[in-house]
């Protein structure tokens, strides 16, 4: 059966209502079978010795017992953690409603104008608390929509609300700074807001994607339904992959390097922050697989992409406001894995994959011809004084992302056994748009 992605975009218009959340369990352990341990119950019940081994055997939690022969079980979870990182992430996160004007050519009624509405979320990059200004990232697509009567299909009528602030009273006008269909990545602006102002809303800090690992927590806070910001809880399946979607303009299929999840993702999450359990962004959400086959994948953009990008859309907005996309320097090599590995961390107890990365081809008059070679292993890549260490491919992409014209770009190579730092001068190297 072939399966889609499905980007989880929904166009209604937003529904004010708030869901509750639970952090506790009850264990039934009424239906389990008995043991032979002295003080049997009956059948198909667990006798008082086993419920007490049970319940020292179960940590971390609080739990407390109710006496009688069906002992139930009430256990809350060590999840303070989880509710503090979600308390975090919700203080940063907005749900987005977009509304365009689209005209139709209908048969009865010949030309017509509607207004249709898209519903999604976004994390707060940046804020002034004190002019009422802030960032916003959230994905292109919830934006855009195609055959809008507006430039570049985007959306002028964007609207954000805050956690517990979500009924037209308190609607954020927004504005679109720019965002690339390639990236899926979006950046707003609000300017101004006496409802920032007057907020808890904080900016959302920002981990290191590189440094997520398999069954790290990952919480998905966004606006599934349009039925207002919630969260779900679940965990990373893979670090780091790449998948293909249609583009959002269909214009052919765009690839993707993503963060595979498996918390809930449904319509409206898109652009919504997943945070880890220390209420860190590690990516934000974009999509996820639809097919009948299939429970629970999903899709994020990695933290440092999505940092990235912003960085970069925002860098080039104040430059000039002719620019609205992504803009990459590119030095011309093509890079590949020389080895491949894992490397256990003792102080954390986690596995990460790592590769050796080394120069597949120098591109002829490229910034890089004449000082990178044919098998250099790249071992990391300074810009501008912050060193990027290499140990995967996707690291030289994704930190070209922060190379502008006038960067200082050194790289540290390992060649003939020997190390090497070799500067390399882009300033002469026109950005291409993403």
């Amino acid at each position: 059966m072939n399966r889609k992605i499905y980007i989880p975009l929904i166009a209604i218009m937003l529904v004010l209502s708030m869901v509750c959340l639970s952090s506790c369990r009850i264990v039934d352990i009424s239906s389990l079978d008995k043991g032979n341990d002295e003080e049997d119950v009956g059948e198909n019940y667990m006798t008082k010795k086993e419920v007490e081994e049970l319940i020292s055997g179960i940590k971390p939690g609080n739990m407390t017992v109710n006496s009688g022969d069906n002992y139930n079980i009430s256990i809350s979870p060590d999840n303070n953690q989880n509710l503090l990182a979600a308390s975090k992430g919700l203080l940063s996160a907005v749900s987005i409603t977009c509304w365009f004007d689209v005209t139709h050519n209908s048969y009865f009624q010949g030309t017509i104008t509607s207004e249709e509405s898209s519903a999604g979320a976004g994390v707060i990059y940046s804020l002034d608390k004190d002019k009422g200004d802030a960032y916003i990232i959230t994905n292109y697509h919830v934006v855009y929509y195609k055959g809008a009567n507006t430039a570049n299909d985007i959306s002028d009528r964007i609207s954000v609300f805050l956690y517990g602030m979500e009924y037209s009273d308190y609607a954020i006008p927004a504005t679109y700074v720019g965002g690339s269909k390639n990236y899926d990545i979006a950046v707003l602006k609000v300017s101004g807001s006496d409802v920032l102002r007057s907020s808890n809303a904080v900016a959302a800090s920002f981990a290191d994607s590189n440094k997520t690992s398999v069954l790290e927590t990952a919480i998905a806070i966004g606006n599934p339904e349009a039925k207002g910001i919630s969260a779900t809880v679940g965990s990373v399946n893979v670090d780091s992959e790449t998948i293909s979607m249609n583009s959002v303009d269909g214009s052919g299929t765009i690839a993707l390097r993503v963060l595979r999840i498996d918390a809930a993702v449904n319509g409206g999450n898109s652009g919504g922050g997943l945070f880890n359990d220390k209420g860190e962004i590690i990516g934000i959400v974009n999509a996820k697989m639809s097919d009948s086959t299939i429970d629970n994948i999903g899709y994020a953009i990695p933290s440092n992409i999505a940092k990235y990008v912003a960085d970069n859309i925002i860098y080039y907005d104040n430059i000039s406001a002719s620019y609205d996309s992504v803009r990459r320097i590119m030095i011309g090599i093509n890079v590949s894995v020389k080895n491949a590995y894992t490397v256990y961390d003792k102080d954390t107890g986690k596995v990460h994959k790592m590769e050796d990365v080394a120069v597949q081809s120098v591109t002829s008059g490229g910034a890089a011809d004449g000082k990178l070679m044919a098998g250099d292993v790249i071992k990391a890549v300074t810009v501008d004084g912050v060193k990027y260490d290499i140990v995967r491919t996707f690291n030289v992409v994704d930190v070209m992302l922060t190379v502008r014209q006038d960067s200082s770009v050194t790289f540290h190579v390992e060649r003939g056994g020997s190390a090497m730092d070799i500067e390399i001068d882009i300033s002469k190297v026109e950005p291409k748009d993403y």
